[in-house]
């Protein structure tokens, strides 16, 4: 036993592991069983990024991604005595089923066999994927489905594109009625005619002695995305583990809920545009009960087949920090500019490594908080990876090394034979389209437009607005404890910081009455990344929204009359004001008292709910409104506000639940809302823009009464209350 004590720089503590992920490749596209080997040994390299459960034996997920291994099923065929189609024609399904029910996998096998052959394809048969449970640790022993593949063959002459589509709406089909049917434990891990992914409830070493097909020498690919997982915000389940069909990720998508919401709004709501009448079909695009990174494979995946390129949709899905980069090419700030009115970001920290098939790439997520280091050997190879040195003993001399920084991406495209730098991919896929033009013509910027329409009309500088009112200030819950530890400091431009000794109680377990805002405080995200310090924030964080709709995600041209760009989510009054007057918003704003009557009886704030979401509703459908204001204006002591988060879930549920959330946006003008928290617990329910008219009175009294810090004139402190939030 040593007697060396530890240094004391070091603490185990320091001691964090997260997902490992990586890639490696051949850009000459040359196939060999050498890079699913080297592939295997690399993330065998990353084992200490997983985890193990305290049978020391069962992992929380590993696998990888590869070509189809066409020699592999050549050998099954000739084995089988059945006719092999051509490479190029052969699709097949990897999919997990219930173990122990062999009526359940009976039934599972005839709907996936219908899907196939109502998509015009040729279904062939059933291979039994060989496995070696005796490897497993017991709880994932206990779990093991059955690993099967589903043999297509293409019977048309359709395009690769075409084929691929029709793989995927089979998948989708079969999804979606082996759901219907409570079929438990059915999940496809990747159905095409390009690619496949071996995975399961394993850590690292097990994969290639689980599956005996990865150790065949017949068993060759031009790349291999390999993922070590470390289970964070999920349980670990052998459906969970990565890769997914098309992506490996390590991080965490901490919006998450939005994006999921979003984009079931978007089902209902939109055509599909290249998927025409079969968009329904693909319903629903996330799926239910998964994990943050399997929910962005979904939409990658449907993005891709929609007919993007996996580079321009990984673009849309995770884009780099645009906002405030001065030295960004503008036909770049034009592209992300447009795309943020088209998709929302899937925001958090992320390294990613995805593929179609065709193209091998690697991008980070604005902020850089995971790593991705690559090299490039002179014979071709490319190793991309969490860490350096996953594979050690390539023969070739490295001719290019360096790792991704925020924002960026590094992409292999096979049928060219090209390695594809940051500045490349983005030169690419910015000439698609002129987004700068379409900028120009449809995009109105509301805090430029409400200035000039202020000075127009009043030919003053545009603050003109009223005093608190200490009636509505007591009708909303002010209390001196805001108004000193809260609003003072936001007038000042400052954001408010208080004792780590806080020993107010839950609002759930209060006995004071408390805002419905401070109910959701455990429902931002809690994760495991570095704090992000305000040098940093300042770069990449934005506020950035738009109001009048969203664009179809599937049309690469929209035809659109216009859109309302915001630098922040904070509205001043005459901003809100101003709204109605802009040209393409004439007659399709519309505003809505949230108040009711509480001597109309037990149920007035209920039945006046109600009517709120079923006059926004028709709104929309009936005079083709594209804003909806929500305020709660005119409390007096006949007309009691409704909390305005819940008036705005309410009208948010309705108009998704109608399919059109996506033809309008919710602003909501409160008197309620008045700190940080409550303005983000709104966006986070629907609001794309919120008035705190109240707050923002009482800042400028604040300020004139001289209780800031410094001397302060109201209009400063209204315009600090809005830089601060």
């Amino acid at each position: 036993m040593s007697n060396l004590r530890p240094s004391p720089l070091y603490n185990p503590e320091f001691e964090h592991d997260a997902c490992g992920v990586g890639l490696i490749a051949r850009i000459t596209g040359e196939r060999s069983h050498d890079v699913l080997a080297r592939a295997l040994a690399a993330l065998k390299a990353l084992a200490h990024r997983g985890a193990i459960d305290a049978d020391a034996i069962t992992g929380d997920g590993a696998g990888v991604l590869t070509q189809l291994p066409y020699e592999i099923f050549r050998a099954y065929f000739e084995k089988e005595k059945k006719t092999a189609p051509a490479d190029k024609d052969l699709g097949v399904g990897m999919i997990f089923l219930p173990r122990n029910n062999e009526l359940t996998q009976a039934h599972a096998r005839k709907i996936v066999i219908e899907a196939v052959k109502e998509e015009g394809l040729a279904f062939i048969g059933w291979r039994e994927v060989p496995v070696d449970i005796s490897i497993l640790g017991r709880k994932a022993a206990e779990s093991v489905p059955v690993v099967t593949q589903a043999l297509v063959a293409r019977l048309d002459d359709l395009s690769d594109a075409e084929y691929e589509k029709k793989l995927h709406l089979a998948q989708k089909v079969a999804e979606r009625r082996c759901a219907e049917a409570r079929i438990d434990g059915f999940y496809v891990c990747s159905f095409s005619h390009r690619t496949i992914v071996y995975k399961g409830l394993l850590n690292a070493p097990q994969v290639r002695k689980f599956f005996p097909d990865l150790r065949e020498k017949s068993y060759t690919t031009a790349f291999a995305i390999f993922h070590q997982r470390y289970s964070t915000n999920t349980f670990p389940t052998w459906h969970l583990a990565q890769p997914f069909r098309t992506l490996a990720h390590n991080g965490e998508i901490n919006t998450i809920r939005g994006n999921r919401v979003r984009m079931h709004a978007r089902e209902r709501s939109m055509a599909g545009g290249v998927w025409g009448a079969r968009f329904a079909d693909l319903h629903p695009i996330v799926q239910p009960g998964m994990s943050d990174s399997a929910s962005l494979d979904n939409v990658l995946q449907t993005l891709i087949l929609g007919g993007r390129s996996p580079l321009h949709a990984m673009m849309m899905l995770v884009p780099m920090a645009w906002e405030k980069d001065k030295k960004l090419a503008p036909e770049l700030r034009e592209f992300y500019r447009f795309h943020s009115h088209l998709m929302e970001p899937w925001d958090g920290p992320a390294a990613l490594a995805f593929t179609d098939g065709n193209i091998i790439a690697a991008s980070l997520d604005r902020n850089g908080l995971r790593p991705a280091r690559y090299k490039l050997y002179d014979d071709g190879y490319f190793v991309l990876a969490s860490e350096a040195g996953v594979v050690s003993d390539l023969p070739g001399k490295v001719v290019q090394s360096g790792r991704l920084g925020p924002g960026r991406m590094i992409a292999i495209d096979l049928s060219q034979k090209k390695l594809l730098n940051d500045a490349d991919i983005k030169a690419v896929v910015t000439k698609d389209f002129a987004y700068g033009d379409w900028n120009e013509k449809h995009l109105v910027n509301l805090h430029k437009f409400a200035e000039v329409r202020a000075h127009a009309t009043s030919g003053t500088a545009p603050f003109v607005a009223p005093t608190a009112a200490l009636e509505q200030q007591l009708a909303f819950g002010y209390d001196l404890d805001e108004l000193e530890m809260i609003l003072t400091p936001l007038a000042e431009g400052q954001e408010p910081v208080g004792s780590m000794g806080d020993d107010t109680p839950l609002a759930i377990l209060s006995r004071r009455p408390r805002l419905l805002y401070q109910y959701f405080k455990q429902l931002f995200a809690q994760v495991t990344n570095p704090p992000i310090d305000s040098i940093r924030e300042k770069l990449v964080m934005s506020v950035a929204s738009g109001i009048g709709g969203r664009l179809n995600p599937f049309e690469k041209s929209p035809d659109f009359d216009g859109l309302v760009a915001l630098d922040s989510p904070v509205l001043l009054d005459y901003e809100v004001a101003a709204l109605p007057d802009i040209k393409f918003l004439l007659g399709r704003v519309a505003r809505f008292q949230v108040l009711f009557d509480p001597s109309t009886g037990a149920d007035a704030m209920e039945n006046a709910l109600k009517d709120i979401a079923a006059r926004a509703l028709s709104a929309v459908q009936t005079h083709g409104a594209r804003v909806i204001i929500l305020s709660d204006k005119g409390v007096d002591r006949n007309h009691v506000a409704i909390p305005m988060l819940l008036a705005m879930g309410a009208v948010t549920s309705k108009l998704i639940n109608a399919g059109v959330r996506l033809k309008c946006d919710l602003v909501a003008e409160t008197g309620e809302a008045r700190d940080v928290h409550h303005i983000a617990c709104l966006i986070g329910n629907g609001a794309a823009a919120v008035n705190p008219y109240l707050a923002l009175a009482t800042v400028r009294d604040l300020a004139a009464a001289n209780k800031t810090s410094a001397p302060t004139t109201p209009a400063q402190a209204e315009a600090n209350y809005k830089t601060a939030c």
